[in-house]
């Protein structure tokens, strides 16, 4: 995958963490002895970022070889990358290099592990992560999720049309139609997609013409009445389920006959172990 952190994110991440030097590296006076680096994987995990995290140890001013690209599934022991240079380089860079490969492999493995739960049981469901990543980690986030299979529901504001109950609140003496073909006008290349917290909500903008219905915190069950409901009334609507959805439930909610499942869980998954060896080479 391509980076999505460039080089001057890298070197700003470098410099937080070392804003002045190595100072424990330069008083022991081992910063030119040349030394050696792998990063590998402790636990089973799904790699995200390690293009990011070679460049970071590049800019530190190391040689290194990418064993692993984002997306590789990698079992306890699997290299991600080696690298060689000065241990003052390669002491610069550890901490940073495994932090970032951590937190991304996290969201990563978690993605990987919804989107295999939704497919075993519908091959086609498409899983869609919403932009509510930490403020600041948008790029790390949306790469981690992809490498993990799934792709973006939104990457902000600016790119698409979701109707809230926050919107509608507004429009009180607006027929739902109305504002569908308000929003056609306006955007005409875009999809119309209208959150709902009811099925008699979802029926009528599928009605009105919303092009996606997407259910905030519906059960599977409910889920699966609303499918129903439409396969009629709107067979062309797209149902996307969305809230709460996670690797214990995306098989239940895909069984239901979302199309699409909206999650943020893959933001908040545990980091996962990156093992670091570091000595002379």
């Amino acid at each position: 995958m391509p980076t999505a952190l460039p080089d001057h994110v890298l070197d700003a991440l470098l410099a937080d963490d070392v804003p002045f030097g190595d100072l424990t590296t330069h008083a022991l006076g081992i910063s030119g002895q040349p030394a050696r680096m792998t990063l590998a994987a402790r636990d089973r995990l799904v790699v995200a970022l390690s293009e990011e995290a070679a460049r970071l140890v590049e800019r530190s001013g190391a040689a290194v070889t990418l064993l692993a690209g984002s997306g590789a599934a990698l079992a306890p022991g699997d290299p991600i990358l080696e690298a060689r240079g000065p241990a003052g380089a390669l002491h610069r860079a550890w901490k940073v290099a495994q932090t970032l490969l951590e937190i991304a492999s996290g969201i990563a493995t978690t993605t990987r592990a919804i989107v295999a739960a939704a497919r075993a049981v519908a091959p086609d469901i498409a899983i869609a992560c919403t932009r509510k990543t930490v403020p600041g980690a948008k790029a790390l986030s949306i790469k981690a999720i992809m490498a993990g299979g799934a792709v973006p529901h939104r990457l902000g504001l600016s790119e698409t049309l979701l109707v809230f109950e926050e919107h509608r609140r507004f429009l009180k003496d607006v027929a739902p139609a109305e504002i569908v073909a308000r929003l056609r006008r306006a955007v005409p290349e875009k999809k119309v997609v209208v959150e709902v917290a009811g099925l008699d909500e979802g029926l009528a903008w599928a009605q009105a013409g919303a092009d996606v219905i997407q259910a905030e915190k519906f059960s599977p069950e409910a889920i699966a009445a609303l499918v129903a409901a439409l396969k009629n009334a709107a067979p062309a609507t797209i149902v996307a389920a969305a809230g709460g959805i996670g690797p214990d439930n995306a098989a239940a909610y895909a069984t239901a006959g979302a199309r699409v499942l909206v999650t943020s869980a893959p933001y908040t998954a545990k980091p996962r172990d990156v093992q670091v060896t570091l000595g002379p080479a």
